[in-house]
């Protein structure tokens, strides 16, 4: 397995455990339909949320939660109405990020609540 691939399972790993701490219930990790794929669904209360995992070895080049761009975040929001068609959810929704820096545990970790909104179509 690729060093890259090796470090995003375990910043994924790490976030979830992050949100497990604080009290979140993890649905799913890594769940996928097709192209589709979240990185963390989770409830918190009466609230699912969709929660974004960026993960980097160091911030040299910019903040991981900056890779979440315009086109990420419309893959997000389509993945999410696939996932709330699938599992008949009616919950409001919200968006995180979760932003996790290290080249090995333990890590920084950041959780940014309310990252973004769906986009108007």
């Amino acid at each position: 397995m690729a060093s890259h691939n090796r470090l995003g399972q375990e910043g994924e790993a790490a976030a979830a455990c992050f949100l497990e701490q604080k009290g979140y219930v993890i649905r799913h990790r890594n769940w996928r339909s097709g192209h589709k794929e979240l990185d963390i669904v989770a409830t918190d209360g009466h609230t699912l949320i969709v929660a974004e995992v960026k993960t980097r070895c160091d911030d040299r080049f910019g903040t991981p939660e900056a890779a979440v761009d315009n086109r990420k975040i419309r893959r997000i929001v389509a993945s999410t109405d696939a996932y709330l068609r699938l599992f008949e959810i009616d919950l409001p929704v919200r968006f995180d990020i979760v932003s996790v820096v290290g080249s090995e545990p333990p890590f920084r970790i950041e959780h940014i609540e309310e990252a973004f909104l769906p986009p108007i179509w």
